[in-house]
């Protein structure tokens, strides 16, 4: 599994931010990791997708789906879904 397959949008404060990573790690799952605060593009980004909001995380799949602040239980069932775990 690429890392290239999943990228976060996320931010180093944020605590929803860094359960999703402790879940991915846990797995055994690579991703890409994107710092908001530090890429205002990335922060423009995370808008697009959610409609404006700035919700993060932004878990993003190569099937170009999203999930936006996702619980354990929802991002690991995507994971299964796309055959990722």
């Amino acid at each position: 599994m690429s890392k290239d397959q999943i990228t976060m949008y996320g931010a180093d404060w944020c605590g929803d931010c860094r359960r999703s990573e402790r879940l991915l790690k846990e797995l055994g799952v690579e991703w890409t990791k994107i710092d908001v605060e530090a890429d205002v593009s990335a922060a423009d980004k995370v808008k697009e997708i959610n409609g404006g909001a700035q919700s993060i995380p932004v878990i993003v799949f190569s099937d170009g789906t999203h999930l936006t602040e996702p619980s354990d239980n929802d991002l690991k069932a995507k994971l299964q879904a796309l055959k990722i775990i």
